[in-house]
């Protein structure tokens, strides 16, 4: 379907969709080319008639922060969807649960709960992605996940019906759940346990000094790159990279950070091609060496 088809298909959108968009900005990689279709959901009801009219079998991508996404340089041939603020709204349902938008980052619901003397939480403000994100890979950091926090899941399927998904019906593993892809995360419930304000926040500032210490910042990265190969090895997988790997290895400007090896940087103007090459190349070294099978951590969109 050529560009004045979509646009008179998806009229009533007006201002909240786009065509040929570019997707380079809209992630930390800083890499990618275009997608056929960027819609901005206002709200849940423009969200379910988009859904109507796109239809089922289209490619549909859910963009949060876009920490950990990598997009290929050729035209996604799909849509590519943003939550808008009224995805950002967080709330206290009592003294002890929080119901956060699933485009909420997840720092940012780190502070509110140690605003309201929540603990249990701290471990978000490491973490730089959204709670639709975060559940969906259940992310974790310093031996906190989601999965340890989350009461429930609000969703919206392909078709258009709203669902909640309580916690215990879902398979959490190691920065995976069993939730379909098809579903589109709206909000979350969380549990956290009453402290003083002035513990959550010691905390909170006891893990970010132990990130900036191991992690790369302030530059264009997709976080880790690679899972931890807990079920094949002891050690991390950065330690693996690099027993395996030469530090100073390149493609273009696609590199691996020198502060931490499963961190992937564009060091100026790499390609999709690029990094992905280094990570083919990391990938097949490791298990040349090691025979260790790494999986990626970060989302490729080809």
């Amino acid at each position: 379907m050529d560009i004045t088809n979509l646009e008179n298909k998806f009229k009533i959108f007006k201002e909240s969709i786009y065509f040929n968009y570019s997707l380079k900005k809209l992630n930390w990689f800083n890499i990618g080319g275009n997608t056929k279709i960027y819609f901005k959901a206002s709200n849940l009801n423009d969200l379910i008639n988009f859904l109507k009219l796109y239809g089922d079998n289209n490619n549909l991508f859910i963009l949060g922060a876009g920490s950990n996404v990598l997009f290929k340089d050729d035209l996604f041939d799909g849509a590519v969807i943003k939550l808008s603020k009224n995805f950002s709204k967080i709330s206290l349902l009592n003294e002890n649960t929080i119901i956060a938008g699933s485009s909420v980052l997840d720092k940012s619901l780190s502070e509110f709960a140690m605003e309201n003397g929540l603990s249990g939480l701290e471990f978000l403000s490491c973490i730089p992605g959204t709670i639709g994100g975060g559940i969906r890979m259940n992310s974790g950091c310093f031996d906190s996940e989601f999965k340890d926090i989350l009461i429930s899941v609000q969703a919206i399927s392909r078709n258009g019906e709203v669902l909640t998904i309580p916690a215990k019906d879902i398979l959490f593993d190691y920065r995976s759940c069993n939730l379909s892809k098809d579903l589109i995360f709206l909000s979350a419930t969380f549990q956290g346990k009453k402290d003083k304000k002035e513990n959550i926040k010691e905390k909170i500032n006891q893990l970010k000094i132990k990130k900036e210490k191991a992690q790369p910042t302030r530059i264009k990265t997709g976080g880790s790159t690679f899972k931890n190969p807990i079920k094949q090895t002891n050690k991390k997988v950065w330690e693996i990279i690099k027993q395996s790997v030469p530090n100073d290895i390149k493609f273009g400007d696609a590199a691996i950070s020198n502060k931490h090896s499963n961190f992937f940087i564009n060091k100026g103007n790499a390609s999709f091609k690029d990094m992905k090459k280094l990570i083919e190349f990391v990938k097949n070294n490791v298990k040349n060496k090691t025979g260790v099978n790494l999986d990626l951590e970060i989302i490729l969109v080809e």
